[in-house]
């Protein structure tokens, strides 16, 4: 039988290839990405280092970060080395990243555009594998008032209520609404319904002069914009 093996721990590896070490003594722009899970992880397996077992994690998800913001604790525990805590560790720094980004889009914003927009959204809707609406109140001057999510749903949709849309917009004294949602398959083409729920928003708005600027559909990597396309 084989000798038990404690697993590697960082504490036991060379000096210069230890990540806290690293950090302290060349910044934190030094590091890799596997080396900064690493601290987080702490220990590896008895076959793997820390900075190992996040290798083969990033490889997994092809080395996209964006897509690890993406994994659950379970989705991490899947992977040999990670446990319940340190997975936690991972999803919890990733969190952090992302209120910061947050934090950051909630000064005052003047959208002039549909980019405008999307990089505003991004923040809420970055990485998410499920499907959510929100809007944006807009005053006279197009500066944004506040953002607030309507629904949340499942991979396929979610509901809007324009009743509930409007009482929000009427409640903040708004001047105008912009519609976000996303679609986590990354089709960017406006389904049926979207079309159905624009054009009944548009009517809505005008009627009540409160106009509806424009509905985007947000995915990771582009959007679409109703009134860009002219489908407004």
């Amino acid at each position: 039988m084989a000798p038990y093996q404690q697993p590697l721990n960082i504490k036991t590896w060379a000096e210069e290839d230890r990540p806290r070490e690293k950090l302290l003594m060349k910044g934190k722009a030094a590091l890799s990405d596997a080396e900064l899970i690493a601290i987080l992880i702490g220990s590896g397996t008895p076959k793997l280092t820390a900075v190992d077992v996040a290798k083969l994690i990033l490889s997994a998800i092809g080395n996209d970060l964006n897509e690890l913001a993406k994994l659950t604790v379970k989705d991490l525990t899947k992977h040999k080395g990670i446990g319940e805590a340190k997975a936690i560790s991972i999803v919890s720094a990733l969190e952090l990243g992302r209120r910061r980004k947050e934090t950051a889009a909630t000064a005052k914003t003047r959208i002039t555009c549909s980019t405008d927009i999307y990089n505003y959204m991004k923040s809420q809707l970055l990485d998410l594998p499920h499907e959510e609406f929100w809007i944006i109140l807009l005053n006279r001057a197009n500066v944004v008032m506040k953002k607030e999510s309507i629904s949340s749903g499942g991979v396929a949709g979610t509901v809007a209520d324009p009743k509930m849309i409007f009482k929000k917009a009427l409640e903040q004294l708004a001047s105008s609404i912009i519609l976000v949602h996303n679609h986590p398959s990354g089709n960017i083409k406006p389904s049926t319904a979207d079309i159905s729920l624009t054009k009944k928003m548009k009517e809505a708005g005008q009627f009540l002069d409160l106009p509806v600027l424009d509905h985007i559909i947000f995915t990771d990597n582009d959007y679409y914009s109703f009134a860009d396309e002219g489908a407004l």
